[in-house]
């Protein structure tokens, strides 16, 4: 690691990591087109081409667009910020639960009752206002990339939008806020959510701080004043909601809370990994905690009185990683320094936590009932699989002298293959943080050569040799990983298109074929969604599919397993999370086996050849 390392950031950082490059247009156009030929029919791929070349071509639609995004790049910190963040996230109209928000699954805690449970709760609030000091006093130390091109530092700008984001639902777009931080007058505050009911909890009191006793006597408090349900309901719908000042009062305590605590009611599911990951994800609809969230909020800390906990977050202000970097801290805060808990005698007299009130009418009940009814078919729909694999993990894929992301990424091909014989447009999330205010591209892994790998490994007729097979599993690991160092050095494709359709749109052109194209169209249903999220302690991430027909795949790579969450939706009898973990699980001991065999091959052949020069002598 650099020296850096321990240099705590400041804006200087920013000024240090260069901006996001746009890519030669031809490098980019020709990325594409060898991105696409072996997913579309031949016809098909001949009128793309033609579209493509005609696009690219001298003094075409394609240089007019790609003048104008350089002089963006020149007048903006981050030429694509915006662009990606409307596309990805703020015009996206499908519901935030499961479709967009990440969850963190937390290990599984053993509470013995209730309080066991509010201590925990009271700790990790304790966490977060250890953890906000350091973003507001910008002393987080640099992360450094690792994996390809290790040890540059990266942009820390995600971590400053942890606690003071929201994002206001619109009718056609959303508006992701994140308050800048001032001395301002409002008290810091956070939410609690019980017995579907918001309180306000002030974590400030006369300009100190509560402690961990203080805040633990809140919590108490709020969950005695939930049992009292005087207002049961908690609205959604904004629209109807902010005529009304009592709810626009409300509103404005959520909008401006640190997070949301959400205190659950035991789901009483068995405590499995996927019935925890499923409780994140949504909560198990309106009867069980689904209505216990305000999901416009960055950060929803879920603490359930069995002891299924975890965080779920609003994904427009930050990546997987900065959510990893967050939970490890509270979970290393709450496992590792005593308890901070004071003699009751030394206790403060705290005004009373408060309820926040709504007033609806038979319209609003309306909208909130079309609510829950949406809310609990994401739910019925939801097909969720969370699957160790434990044959083998890092240690194993790096003694093949592979990485381990590029070999992951060609099992989940070779899974996806098994499951329906044809390759589809895959994502994997790409870090861009090593430039400034950096989010992420798109690495895609269903390359040529993972087709052929893939096509290897399938064949009925043992037409190909296990030579061949490694030829081609080594061939498809390079072009992954090939591909990633393009991803992570700001020169994959997706975002540079997308960059020049949102300038096209600026001009008011008439939008350019390339676009309108079926090729391009389908190239843009991501049907496989995947991230690697690796995590130090035992937790793991997951996410719902991002098309109806699709999967999501994050996973977790350790030492010697490796944790899979796969979702997918029942409604589509194309997708089933159960068979594509079968294949899963098929295909990476298959290609341990390959490589065991090789590697025994390879010792043979090397012993053979120096015995026969032994024999010489």
């Amino acid at each position: 690691m650099p020296i850096m390392e321990k240099q705590t950031t400041s804006d200087r950082d920013n000024q240090v990591l260069p901006k996001v490059p746009v890519p030669p247009l031809k490098q980019t156009l020709d990325t594409y087109l060898k991105c696409v030929q072996h997913l579309v029919k031949e016809e098909q791929f001949k009128k793309t081409k033609a579209i493509v070349e005609k696009f690219g071509a001298p003094g075409g639609v394609g240089e007019v667009l790609q003048k104008k995004l350089l002089e963006r790049r020149d007048k903006t910190t981050n030429w694509v910020y915006d662009y990606w963040l409307e596309d990805m996230y703020l015009n996206n109209r499908l519901a935030l639960p499961v479709n967009s928000s990440p969850v963190m699954v937390f290990p599984k805690q053993m509470f013995r009752d209730h309080k066991d449970a509010l201590r925990f709760a009271a700790r990790l609030i304790r966490g977060v206002l250890d953890y906000k000091v350091l973003i507001d006093a910008r002393a987080l130390p640099v992360d450094f990339a690792r994996g390809q091109l290790a040890g540059t530092p990266l942009c820390m700008e995600q971590y400053y939008r942890l606690f003071n984001s929201y994002r206001y639902p619109g009718l056609k777009t959303d508006m992701l806020k994140v308050q800048k931080n001032t001395a301002s007058s409002v008290p810091e505050h956070i939410i609690v959510a019980c017995k579907n009911q918001f309180f306000v909890l002030d974590v400030v009191a006369n300009s100190k701080q509560l402690n961990e006793t203080e805040i633990l006597s809140q919590l108490e408090k709020i969950m005695k004043m939930a049992e009292n349900p005087e207002e049961r309901l908690p609205p959604f719908a904004r629209e109807a909601l902010i005529k009304d000042q009592t709810n626009r009062e409300s509103l404005a305590l959520i909008e401006s809370c640190l997070c949301v605590v959400c205190l659950d009611e035991p789901g009483r599911l068995e405590p499995s990994d996927t019935n925890r990951a499923l409780m994140m994800l949504h909560g198990g609809g309106f009867e069980k905690n689904g209505a216990n969230r305000w999901y416009d909020k960055s950060m929803q800390f879920v603490i359930g009185m069995d002891g299924v906990c975890g965080v779920v977050c609003e994904h427009s202000p930050f990546e997987g990683i900065v959510l990893v970097q967050c939970s490890e801290y509270l979970m290393k805060y709450i496992t590792g320094s005593p308890s901070k808990m004071a003699r009751a005698s030394s206790i403060r007299e705290l005004p009373p936590p408060r309820r926040l009130l709504w007033k609806y009418n038979p319209h609003i009940q309306g909208l909130l009932a079309a609510s829950q009814d949406r809310l609990q078919r994401l739910v019925n729909d939801l097909d969720m699989d969370v699957f160790k694999f434990k044959d083998y993990g890092k240690e194993f894929i790096k003694k093949q002298k592979m990485s381990p992301d590029a070999l992951i990424q060609v099992a989940l091909q070779l899974a996806f293959y098994k499951c329906s014989t044809r390759l589809v447009s895959t994502y994997e999330s790409a870090s861009i943080r090593r430039f400034q205010e950096g989010r992420v591209d798109n690495i895609r892994s269903a390359t040529p050569e993972a087709l052929a790998f893939v096509i290897a490994m399938t064949d009925e007729r043992g037409a190909f040799t296990d030579s061949e097979k490694i030829k081609r599993l080594r061939d498809a690991i390079n072009a992954q990983t090939n591909y990633t160092i393009a991803a992570i050095t700001g020169m994959a494709i997706d975002n540079h298109l997308l960059g020049l359709l949102k300038i096209s749109k600026e001009l008011n052109m008439q939008k350019p074929e390339i676009f309108c194209d079926e090729t391009y169209l389908a190239s843009n249903q991501f049907i496989l969604s995947t991230s690697q999220v690796p995590t130090t302690l035992e937790m793991f991430c997951c996410y719902g599919p991002v098309v109806p027909n699709g999967y999501g795949a994050c996973y977790n790579p350790q030492s010697d397993h490796i944790i899979f969450c796969v979702s997918s939706f029942w409604e589509n009898t194309q997708t089933s999370s159960t068979v594509f973990v079968k294949a899963l699980n098929e295909g990476l001991l298959e290609i341990r086996d390959l490589c065991n065999r090789s590697s025994a091959a390879a010792t043979k052949l090397a012993e053979s050849s120096h015995g026969g020069s032994h024999r010489k002598q």
